[in-house]
């Protein structure tokens, strides 16, 4: 018998994250690195597996995560979303708590891009009297 895999794709920013889960033990992988040295900061550790924490199913799934494009911050947000997506496809029941909670909503904000004539988005250039 082949076994169960619920899969969810999450967004923030540029990052892109694919989260595959399966039941087991609690294992979790990121591009093949575990949790702790892919994101050597809690925060980003906390952020990205919260949706386990608040459906209480921390240890019952395996999570394998595929994640690419900007930073560490903007992928641990794309992990977080792709997770509660994934946890919806294990049970209908995690909706109320994950979309309380505001997992299930993509993050719109994205850098503002350059305009022409200016140094950045909006800073122009230096005014020079003399």
């Amino acid at each position: 018998m082949a076994e169960v895999r619920y899969c969810g794709t999450g967004r923030r920013k540029t990052s892109i994250a694919r989260v595959w889960l399966c039941e087991g033990e609690g294992k979790i992988s990121i591009n093949d690195k575990t949790v702790e040295s892919y994101f050597p900061r809690e925060a980003w550790r906390i952020r990205a597996l919260e949706g386990l924490k608040l459906t209480q199913t921390m240890g019952k799934f395996d999570v394998f995560v595929d994640v690419s494009g900007g930073g560490l911050t903007g992928q641990s947000d794309a992990v977080r979303h792709g997770l509660a997506r994934a946890l919806l496809h294990v049970s209908d029941s995690f909706r109320k708590t994950l979309k309380s909670a505001g997992l299930l909503t993509r993050d719109p904000r994205m850098v503002e891009s350059k305009k022409y004539g200016k140094r950045k988005a909006r800073r122009g250039q230096q005014f020079s009297k003399r």
